[in-house]
C-alpha cells in the first residue's frame, strides 16, 4: 500500500485530536496537513491547542510544528494532501458546504459529522457490516462532476455498539428492537473539567441522539438501487439515549424480536464467529476480533470492556429470553475510538483498499 498524504479538517477539537493520535506512525498514512477556524489559522499546531488537549498523546514534531490552516482555504489544503478527514465543529448547513467544496476540489473527505448522513448518495460505512455501499461513490461523483473527490460519513457513534450485534443476526430477520443508549461524555467532546456538572448526573436528552438511533442504522442496513441508498424497512426501531457520568464508552441496553427463532446458544455462536466483510478485514485499525461476547453476567463493563481491541472491538454480554421482546442483551462500544475518529480511519483504510483514493 502506497503512503498517503492526509490532512485533518476539525484537527484543534476532541474528535480531530482523537484521529491524529491514531495517525502518528500510521503505515499508510502522512499527516501533512491540519486545517481549524480561523481563530487558530496560522499558528503552530502545538500553540493551536495550548491548554485545551483533550486527548492524551505524545505528538510528534512533524505535527507539533504545522502551521494550522484556516478550513475555508479549500483549495490551499486540498494541494497539500491526497484526502481529508473532516471533524468540525459548525451548523450542518455550513458543514455541508464546506465538504461538498473539498470533494468538488477533488479532494475525498471521510467525514466524522453528521451533516451528509441522510444524503442518499454519500455512503455511511461500517467496515464490517455494508463495505459494499462504497459502491455508491460513482453515482456521487456523476452529482458532483468529479474524478476523484468525494464524501463518505461514518455513522452516529451510538449505534455502533448494537448495530453490529444486530447485523450478525440478520439471518433471523429481526422484525423490531427498542435500545436505550448509554453515552459517556467525551460523546458531546467535554470531559469532567470541562462539564463538571456532569459529576454524579444522569442527563435524559441528548439533542437528536434518539432520531439519528433510529434512522441511521436503516441506510446501514440498505441496498444500493438507482443511484442512492435506500434504507432498509426493517426492524423497526425504537430509541432511548441518556448522558452518563462515563469518560468514555458507549452502552446499549437492547431488546430485540425476529421472524425466526433461534437459542440463546445459537445467538451467542453467531456473535462469536460473524466476521463481516473479507475486504474489511486486516487493515491496520481491524480489531482481531469484531464481537465478542462475555458469559460474565457483570460484564461488559464500560472501565474494563471499551478499550476491547484498541477500542475497535463490540463487547456484547447478559444475552437472555425476554417477556415483551425475544431477547435482551447489552452491549459496548468505545464512542471516541470505534464511534467516532477510530470508526473514521479504519473507513478510510477500506476506501484505500478499494481504491477509491487513488
Amino acid at each position: 500500500m502506497k503512503k498517503f498524504r492526509v490532512g485533518v479538517i476539525g484537527g484543534t477539537g476532541m474528535v480531530g485530536q482523537r484521529l491524529l493520535s491514531l495517525l502518528v506512525d500510521h503505515p499508510w498514512f502522512e499527516v501533512t496537513a491540519i486545517a481549524a477556524s480561523a481563530n487558530s489559522a496560522g499558528k503552530r499546531y502545538e500553540d493551536a491547542i495550548k491548554g485545551r488537549q483533550l486527548v492524551k498523546f505524545d505528538i510528534p514534531d512533524a505535527i507539533k510544528n504545522i502551521i494550522v490552516s484556516d478550513a475555508e482555504d479549500v483549495a490551499g489544503v486540498s494541494s497539500k494532501v491526497d484526502f481529508v478527514f473532516c471533524a468540525v465543529n459548525m451548523k450542518k448547513d455550513e458543514i455541508k458546504k464546506l465538504e461538498e467544496a473539498y470533494a468538488k476540489a477533488e479532494c475525498p473527505v471521510v467525514s466524522n459529522n453528521s451533516a451528509h448522513r441522510g444524503t442518499p448518495d454519500v455512503p455511511m460505512i461500517i467496515p464490517e457490516i455494508n463495505a459494499s455501499h462504497a459502491d455508491i461513490i460513482p453515482y456521487q461523483r456523476k452529482r458532483l462532476g468529479t474524478r476523484r473527490g468525494f464524501i463518505a460519513v461514518k455513522s452516529n457513534c451510538s449505534i455502533q455498539s448494537y448495530v453490529p450485534a444486530i447485523s450478525a443476526l440478520m439471518d433471523l430477520n429481526p422484525t423490531k428492537i427498542a435500545v436505550c443508549t448509554m453515552q459517556a461524555i467525551s460523546g458531546a467532546g467535554k470531559n469532567f473539567d470541562t462539564w463538571p456538572e456532569m459529576l454524579d448526573n444522569v442527563m435524559p436528552y441528548i439533542a437528536g441522539e434518539e432520531e439519528k438511533s433510529e434512522i441511521e442504522p436503516m441506510k446501514v442496513w440498505g441496498k444500493i438501487e438507482n443511484g442512492i441508498i435506500a434504507p432498509a424497512v426493517t426492524p423497526s426501531i425504537t430509541a432511548q439515549c441518556l448522558r452518563v457520568p462515563v469518560t468514555d464508552g458507549h452502552m446499549a441496553a437492547v431488546f430485540a424480536s425476529f421472524d425466526k427463532k433461534a437459542s440463546v446458544e445459537e445467538i451467542i455462536e453467531k456473535w462469536n464467529n460473524y466476521k463481516g466483510a473479507e475486504i474489511a478485514r486486516d487493515l491496520p485499525h481491524s480489531p482481531d476480533k469484531f464481537i465478542t461476547y462475555f458469559d460474565d453476567p457483570s460484564r461488559p463493563q464500560t472501565r474494563l470492556d471499551r478499550d476491547l481491541y484498541n477500542g475497535m472491538g463490540i463487547s456484547v454480554g447478559r444475552l437472555r429470553p425476554d417477556t415483551q421482546y425475544d431477547v435482551k442483551f447489552v452491549c459496548l462500544s468505545h464512542n471516541t475510538l470505534r464511534g467516532a475518529a477510530g470508526g473514521g480511519v479504519l473507513m478510510a483504510e477500506l476506501l484505500c483498499k478499494m481504491g477509491y483514493m487513488d
